[in-house]
Protein backbone atom coordinates (compact mmCIF):
# COMPACT_ATOMS: atom_id res chain seq x y z
CA UNK A 1 0.00 0.00 0.00
CA UNK A 2 1.36 3.16 -0.85
CA UNK A 3 2.08 5.76 1.50
CA UNK A 4 2.45 9.63 1.54
CA UNK A 5 0.84 12.55 2.99
CA UNK A 6 -3.04 13.39 2.44
CA UNK A 7 -4.90 16.03 1.91
CA UNK A 8 -7.24 17.17 5.03
CA UNK A 9 -10.62 16.13 4.53
CA UNK A 10 -13.54 18.23 5.94
CA UNK A 11 -16.24 16.36 7.93
CA UNK A 12 -18.56 16.58 4.78
CA UNK A 13 -15.56 14.96 2.68
CA UNK A 14 -15.22 11.98 5.13
CA UNK A 15 -19.39 11.42 4.99
CA UNK A 16 -18.97 11.38 0.75
CA UNK A 17 -16.02 8.98 1.02
CA UNK A 18 -13.17 7.10 2.50
CA UNK A 19 -10.86 7.71 -0.06
CA UNK A 20 -7.95 10.36 0.29
CA UNK A 21 -6.38 12.27 -2.00
CA UNK A 22 -2.32 12.82 -1.73
CA UNK A 23 -1.34 16.36 -0.49
CA UNK A 24 -0.64 18.80 -3.06
CA UNK A 25 -3.06 17.90 -5.11
CA UNK A 26 -5.61 20.38 -4.77
CA UNK A 27 -2.48 23.09 -5.34
CA UNK A 28 -2.01 21.46 -8.48
CA UNK A 29 -4.98 20.94 -9.96
CA UNK A 30 -5.71 24.22 -9.70
CA UNK A 31 -2.43 25.48 -11.08
CA UNK A 32 -2.91 23.30 -14.36
CA UNK A 33 -6.58 24.47 -14.77
CA UNK A 34 -5.11 28.06 -14.67
CA UNK A 35 -2.68 27.13 -17.12
CA UNK A 36 -5.53 25.72 -19.47
CA UNK A 37 -4.60 22.27 -18.99
CA UNK A 38 -7.52 19.71 -19.31
CA UNK A 39 -7.88 17.22 -16.43
CA UNK A 40 -8.77 14.14 -16.71
CA UNK A 41 -9.15 10.69 -14.19
CA UNK A 42 -7.60 7.28 -15.90
CA UNK A 43 -8.25 4.83 -13.49
CA UNK A 44 -7.46 1.35 -13.78
CA UNK A 45 -10.90 0.61 -11.08
CA UNK A 46 -14.30 0.48 -11.94
CA UNK A 47 -15.51 3.20 -9.99
CA UNK A 48 -18.33 5.21 -11.75
CA UNK A 49 -16.75 8.22 -13.79
CA UNK A 50 -18.98 10.48 -11.65
CA UNK A 51 -18.51 9.43 -8.19
CA UNK A 52 -14.84 10.04 -9.37
CA UNK A 53 -15.78 13.55 -10.52
CA UNK A 54 -17.93 14.34 -7.37
CA UNK A 55 -14.93 13.05 -5.44
CA UNK A 56 -12.72 15.61 -7.01
CA UNK A 57 -15.34 18.15 -6.66
CA UNK A 58 -15.71 18.02 -2.98
CA UNK A 59 -11.89 19.37 -3.27
CA UNK A 60 -12.92 22.04 -5.79
CA UNK A 61 -11.35 20.65 -8.28
CA UNK A 62 -13.65 20.04 -11.43
CA UNK A 63 -12.52 17.42 -13.51
CA UNK A 64 -13.13 17.04 -17.60
CA UNK A 65 -13.26 13.49 -18.38
CA UNK A 66 -13.10 10.55 -16.24
CA UNK A 67 -11.86 7.32 -17.68
CA UNK A 68 -12.43 4.00 -15.98
CA UNK A 69 -12.06 0.13 -16.67
CA UNK A 70 -15.00 -0.10 -18.02
CA UNK A 71 -14.24 3.05 -20.54
CA UNK A 72 -10.99 1.44 -21.02
CA UNK A 73 -12.38 -2.10 -22.20
CA UNK A 74 -15.13 -0.75 -24.70
CA UNK A 75 -12.30 1.57 -26.19
CA UNK A 76 -9.72 -0.88 -26.31
CA UNK A 77 -11.23 -3.55 -27.23
CA UNK A 78 -9.28 -6.57 -27.49
CA UNK A 79 -6.04 -4.68 -26.96
CA UNK A 80 -7.73 -4.04 -23.20
CA UNK A 81 -6.06 -6.91 -21.66
CA UNK A 82 -2.59 -6.35 -22.94
CA UNK A 83 -2.16 -2.66 -21.55
CA UNK A 84 -3.26 -1.49 -18.53
CA UNK A 85 -3.44 2.45 -20.06
CA UNK A 86 -3.46 3.94 -23.49
CA UNK A 87 -3.66 7.65 -22.78
CA UNK A 88 -3.69 8.50 -26.75
CA UNK A 89 -7.05 6.64 -27.69
CA UNK A 90 -8.71 9.58 -24.98
CA UNK A 91 -6.86 12.25 -26.43
CA UNK A 92 -4.53 12.55 -23.51
CA UNK A 93 -0.75 14.12 -24.59
CA UNK A 94 0.83 13.32 -21.64
CA UNK A 95 0.17 10.99 -18.45
CA UNK A 96 1.23 11.17 -15.44
CA UNK A 97 0.94 8.32 -12.84
CA UNK A 98 3.09 6.14 -9.78
CA UNK A 99 3.82 3.08 -11.72
CA UNK A 100 7.04 2.15 -13.23
CA UNK A 101 4.89 -0.02 -15.32
CA UNK A 102 2.87 2.49 -17.04
CA UNK A 103 5.90 4.17 -17.99
CA UNK A 104 7.59 1.18 -19.63
CA UNK A 105 3.52 0.66 -21.60
CA UNK A 106 4.28 4.44 -22.75
CA UNK A 107 8.43 3.67 -24.32
CA UNK A 108 6.65 0.57 -25.98
CA UNK A 109 3.36 2.28 -27.12
CA UNK A 110 4.54 5.62 -27.88
CA UNK A 111 2.84 7.92 -25.23
CA UNK A 112 4.81 10.42 -22.63
CA UNK A 113 4.25 9.61 -19.27
CA UNK A 114 5.75 11.54 -15.96
CA UNK A 115 6.05 9.18 -13.51
CA UNK A 116 5.96 10.34 -9.85
CA UNK A 117 7.65 8.25 -6.79
CA UNK A 118 5.90 7.42 -4.08
CA UNK A 119 8.99 9.11 -1.67
CA UNK A 120 9.09 12.23 -3.95
CA UNK A 121 8.57 15.35 -1.20
CA UNK A 122 8.47 17.37 -4.05
CA UNK A 123 6.02 15.64 -6.57
CA UNK A 124 3.72 18.61 -7.63
CA UNK A 125 7.02 20.76 -8.74
CA UNK A 126 8.45 17.63 -10.41
CA UNK A 127 5.21 17.27 -12.67
CA UNK A 128 4.82 21.20 -13.66
CA UNK A 129 9.00 21.13 -14.50
CA UNK A 130 8.57 17.95 -16.80
CA UNK A 131 5.22 19.58 -18.27
CA UNK A 132 7.36 22.51 -18.96
CA UNK A 133 9.82 20.57 -20.44
CA UNK A 134 7.66 18.62 -22.81
CA UNK A 135 5.59 21.69 -24.35
CA UNK A 136 8.89 23.06 -25.36
CA UNK A 137 9.65 19.18 -27.08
Amino acid sequence: MKQFPVERKALWHRLFSREKIRQGTVRLMKQLRQDNHRLYVYTTSYRSPAYVKRLFLSYGIRIDKVINKNTHDKILGKRAGSISKYPPAFNIDVHIDDSPGVAMEGEEHGFRTIIIAEEDGEWTETILHQLAINKRL
